[in-house]
């Protein structure tokens, strides 16, 4: 290891990419009034949670084995999907007794992986429509450490950008301007090599400042997507994503 950048090597890839760990343990601070007592990704969505569309999206797409990092109101979730064979997937709980942070929170799950599998890890309160068998070709494609799902949105106002070169190679990450012009969006779904374990630290942390512009030297790719993208960390957001409930089920898992 570089004692310079204190980041670990790149080892080879394992090809093996069979588990994703969805990030449920946010405190949802902004849905506090639409939710007062239930955890972001329960959200009510018809009739399911919106944790049910990446549940039932990762299934169809032949990922069976899913790990919920939970923390706030943890019980509601394991409660409400205990061991997944209602929905014919091997569900785990890993339950952080402080808040974590998202790379924290992938860290504390490193218990439940294969050592040096590759793995996938989603946002539990945002959906992105995607070929998650595409994904995971694209990651073994390029050699990289990290592979990044991204979606142009119109009005990134809401959101930092991500800048990319010719290679869709990760470059570098604008902090949110307010700005409602266009752009490069994280869309909250990757596949991890299983170096990036080594990289994260014990305690608290976040992917999205600390972690990914520490591995950029290493190899962060994006993968452009085009279909239906919804975050629901406002109010406003999670009322579009009610209104759009049939079109969210489709896009998760085609009948």
């Amino acid at each position: 290891m570089d004692p310079k950048s204190n980041i670990a090597p790149l080892p080879h890839a394992s090809r093996d990419c069979t588990t994703a760990l969805l990030l449920v343990g946010g405190l949802g601070t902004r849905l506090k009034s639409v939710l007062p007592s239930t955890p972001k990704p329960l959200a009510p969505l018809g009739d399911m949670t919106f944790l049910h569309l990446p549940v039932l999206q990762l299934r169809s797409q032949g990922i069976r084995h899913i790990v919920m990092c939970s923390g706030h109101l943890a019980d509601q979730i394991e409660s409400e999907f205990k061991d997944g064979k209602k929905w014919d997937v091997a569900i785990e709980h890993s339950k952080e007794l402080v808040p974590l942070g998202t790379a924290g929170a992938v860290k504390f799950a490193d218990r439940f992986l294969k050592q040096d599998s590759d793995f996938l890890v989603m946002n539990g309160d945002s959906f992105l429509q995607l070929d998650v068998q595409e994904f995971i070709r694209f990651h073994y494609g390029h050699g990289g450490l990290v592979s990044m799902a991204v979606r142009k949105v119109p009005d990134a106002a809401r959101f930092g950008t991500v800048l990319l070169n010719e290679k869709n190679q990760v470059v570098g990450f604008r902090e949110k301007t307010g700005s409602h012009d266009s752009g490069i969006v994280n869309g909250g779904v990757y596949v991890f090599n299983g170096a990036v374990l080594k990289n994260i630290p014990e305690g608290p942390s976040s992917l999205e400042t600390e972690i990914f512009p520490k591995l950029l030297s290493q190899g962060v790719f994006a993968l452009e997507q085009h279909g239906m993208f919804i975050d629901i960390g406002t109010p406003e957001d999670y009322a579009r994503a009610q209104e759009l409930c049939h079109s969210l089920r489709q896009a998760a898992f085609p009948q």
